[in-house]
């Protein structure tokens, strides 16, 4: 399959196939191709001579050292410079696929036609990306100001074969020079002119490509934590009045409608929650106090109110699609280019490189899915204790209680990645410090945010497994005394799936490390989302 990159087309769906697929290759669209030649064509024409007027970025020095002339026989000399200067990151390596979807977004935003690269520039770095040539590009390092300088001054000093940059190539990270040449990416040794160095490193695609997978896995964490909490109600045999159609749209949020709506395919046809199956009294009832027959009016809160608590989180997550949808398809760097009422071009200095849409767009993103792990936690919690579960075995053991310890330390891990997304989803987007000699007096830290936002989304995945994992475990300890009382057809599909891969742990304790590692590649993978979508239809 290939992309044609327009600069206006690009989707997030495009990003993530792109990101996650060495299958999908990537290509300018002729018009952008045209575009970015007749700009480039009229900037050498008119600037790149000895008596062209200052124009910052091209002819000039950065930020605070704007004012500084940069002869013409010196440009080159300044770009190399420029991505020197800025080849300051530090930490491990971006993941393969973050850099990935920053080479196709970086792309896409020249193709815009109002950055003014050569069009040479634009189609080695989508060479590289159709090679599987993927820069050494350290996670720290951007302040989301100039947008992601840092960052992507090493995806640049590797496209233009800096000696000290590096690449992973077909599973090796060897010096750039050596990829280039391995691919077949010539030449090797790339100098950049005026202009070509400042369009690639100022723009915060990094921070945007963080977002966008971010934001597309938290999509699926959100309908597979609705199934989730299917299940945990199912072993509860929980009062599914509160999912009734009528109360959400006396109160008509989206994404709380959407929820309950989801929850209500999930558990159609249920059995077990129904007062017939409630008054059933499970072994453990009888060493429960005035619980040896269940007396429900309405559930707790994390049962009952879930929608209140997923439904936000949906509607956050629309308003970052949107947002997203707009930044893929922007042209954010600085100075930008535009066609004048004449022949020429006009060449206006902002601001488009400014992180502050991504930065608090993530910070929501976090603040929202920390909340689903949340509660998620606490429907897990009242699984495992008896006096909360109506009558589910102890830390559902199955047998030899005290010999066996059962699922409490799986909660308790569950318990420290709740407490870390606490910790995480803590703004970042309200901190500002200047940099650049006051030049850069406010930042917005777009890439902190989105490194934080898909840390969550992480360790919301575990959540929501563990939940799973937990909430079969329930349903096959009660499975003889509830048996004739069958699920609902998605509740029963998620089930199927997951004792398709984990076994119900009936014989005691065992290596949980593998359950919970299996349990979020179900997650992970969209099995058990799928398997269940697969009976119920797709869910919103």
């Amino acid at each position: 399959m290939q992309i044609e990159l327009d600069g206006y087309t690009l989707s997030a769906a495009d990003v993530v196939m792109v990101a996650r697929g060495t299958h999908t290759r990537a290509c300018l669209a002729p018009e952008a191709r045209r575009r970015l030649v007749e700009l480039r064509e009229w900037i050498e024409r008119e600037w790149m001579r000895p008596d062209a007027p200052p124009v910052y970025g091209f002819n000039t020095g950065l930020g605070k050292l704007k004012d500084s002339a940069i002869p013409l026989e010196q440009i080159r000399m300044f770009q190399a410079m420029l991505i020197n200067a800025h080849s300051a990151g530090i930490g491990e390596p971006l993941p393969e696929e973050i850099v990935r979807a920053t080479m196709l977004l970086r792309a896409n935003a020249h193709a815009r036609g109002c950055s003014g690269p050569r069009v040479e520039v634009v189609e080695r770095l989508i060479a590289m990306l159709n090679a599987g040539l993927h820069p050494v590009v350290p996670a720290q390092g951007s302040v989301g100001a100039s947008g992601d300088l840092a960052p992507l001054a090493y995806l640049t000093g590797a496209l233009v074969g800096v000696p000290q940059a590096e690449c992973f190539y077909q599973g090796e990270r060897m010096p750039a020079r050596q990829a280039l040449e391995r691919a077949g990416i010539v030449p090797l040794e790339f100098p950049l002119e005026a202009k070509d160095g400042l369009a690639l490193i100022n723009g915060s695609t990094v921070s945007l490509a963080i977002a966008v997978l971010a934001a597309h896995d938290a999509h699926r964490v959100l309908k597979t934590a609705d199934i989730a909490l299917g299940l945990s109600l199912e072993a509860m045999r929980g009062e599914l009045n509160a999912f009734d159609e009528r109360i959400h749209a006396a109160r008509p949020h989206p994404g709380q409608v959407t929820t309950a709506a989801n929850l209500r395919r999930i558990v159609a046809g249920s059995a077990r929650c129904t007062h017939a199956a409630r008054v059933i009294a499970l072994p453990d009832e009888g060493r429960v106090p005035a619980q040896t027959i269940p007396a429900r009016v309405q559930d707790a809160y994390s049962l009952r109110c879930a929608p209140q608590v997923h439904g936000p989180a949906r509607d956050a997550l629309d308003y970052v699609d949107r947002i997203l949808a707009t930044e893929i398809n922007a042209a954010t760097d600085n100075p930008l280019i535009f066609a004048g009422a004449s022949d020429g071009y006009e060449v206006l200095s902002g601001g488009n490189f400014h992180g502050q849409y991504l930065a608090q767009t993530m910070d929501l993103l976090a603040i929202a899915l920390a909340d689903v792990g949340s509660i998620s936690e606490r429907r897990t919690y009242r699984l495992l204790d008896p006096t909360m579960s109506y009558g589910l075995p102890s830390n559902l053991v199955a047998q030899l209680p005290g010999v066996n310890t059962g699922y409490s330390i799986a909660h308790c891990s569950m318990a420290a990645l709740v407490s870390e997304n606490k910790t995480l989803c803590w703004p970042a987007s309200v901190d500002s410090l200047p940099t650049k000699s006051n030049q850069e007096d406010h930042v917005s830290n777009s890439t902190w945010c989105a490194r934080k936002a898909r840390t969550i989304v992480g360790n919301i995945e575990q959540i929501v497994a563990t939940e799973l994992l937990i909430a079969a475990q329930a349903l096959s300890l009660v499975e003889p005394h509830l048996g004739t009382f069958p699920l609902g057809a998605g509740s029963a599909a998620a089930y199927a799936a997951i004792r398709e891969r984990i076994p119900a742990a009936l014989d005691g304790d065992r290596w949980l490390h593998a359950d919970l590692a299996e349990a979020l590649d179900l997650v992970r993978s969209g099995a058990v989302l799928a398997a269940v979508e697969d009976v119920v239809g797709a869910l919103a």
